[in-house]
């Protein structure tokens, strides 16, 4: 069968999972789609999308299905719960771009492939939301190599890189390395924004001045200024951001790392959360320091 014509599903539509199904919608593959509230379905219905029932149902209609959704409890149940992917039948290779933990990861390959005969790579993403507009996102996938190249036409469509770091769990594992970055990143630099503002300098110009010297990073060209603005406008919440971070100490303690940074990290996102901001874009955070 030719790949533009390869029956695919996509579960969870939220603010990455909704760009990423327009662009397999744009590419012409035959798509259907299940998200947990059905509201969010409309564009991509209105794109060429059909809507299913159930993440059952989904399977049963396509031959490979991605899953976007919130975190490792949303995908156990999209998998194995009641009208779960595993209740459509063998011989299906689903693609897990959520980000959730590496050990469940690995379980849950395991799981679909000795008791239900379908194979799994976890692929989660960096890039955020722009980067799945514009398909440019940059995919970490653990698992079967021969699993990865029949995925790979498709995940092109979302991807300008796609990376095989090994067995499944490595591409959460890889994530979870990312995000040490990207969170410790993000609690400087609302640090160093609000010592800014303090000391009388004009906080929204900083990203551009620090362009072109060590200090710069993707996290403070794309939120920088947004943060020192206070933009509400959510590209990532908070939230996530807090699952994230507890998933990270979670593998540090599997793997007997000290994180001491990452515990700071986590101690002041929750703070944050705790003062109604869970909901937030995460250039929010800032506000913990005002």
């Amino acid at each position: 069968m030719s790949d533009t014509l390869t029956p695919t599903g996509f579960i969870g539509l939220g603010l990455m999972g909704q760009p990423m199904c327009l662009r397999l919608c744009e590419a012409g593959y035959p798509l259907t789609v299940w998200n947990r509230t059905p509201d969010k379905l409309s564009k991509t219905t209105e794109a060429g999308a059909h809507s299913a029932k159930s993440p059952a149902a989904v399977a049963a209609a396509s031959e490979i299905i991605f899953l976007c959704v919130t975190d490792t409890e949303a995908v156990e149940k999209v998998l194995f719960g009641h009208q779960g992917i595993t209740e459509s039948g063998p011989g299906k290779l689903v693609v897990d771009h959520s980000t959730i933990s590496p050990m469940a990861a690995v379980e849950f390959a395991a799981r679909l492939r000795d008791k239900y005969d379908i194979r799994f790579i976890d692929a989660p993403v960096t890039g955020g939301v722009a980067g799945a507009v514009k398909g440019a996102l940059t995919v970490f996938a653990g698992g079967d190599p021969v699993d990865i190249e029949v995925a790979r036409p498709l995940i092109s469509c979302l991807a300008d890189k796609l990376l095989h770091m090994g067995d499944n769990g490595t591409g959460q594992t890889t994530k979870m390395c990312n995000q040490v970055m990207v969170m410790n990143t993000f609690v400087t630099m609302a640090e160093m924004l609000k010592l800014a503002e303090n000391g009388g300098v004009d906080a929204t110009q900083i990203p551009k001045i620090l362009a072109d010297g060590f200090a710069n990073s993707r996290v403070l060209e794309l939120f920088g200024e947004r943060m020192a603005r206070r933009d509400s406008e959510i590209t990532g919440l908070l939230a996530v951001a807090q699952k994230d971070l507890d998933l990270i100490q979670a593998l540090g303690k599997e793997t007997s790392t000290a994180l001491p940074m990452c515990g700071t990290a986590t101690e002041l996102v929750r703070l944050a959360i705790a003062n109604g901001l869970g909901n937030r874009d995460i250039t929010q955070f800032i506000k913990i320091y005002d």
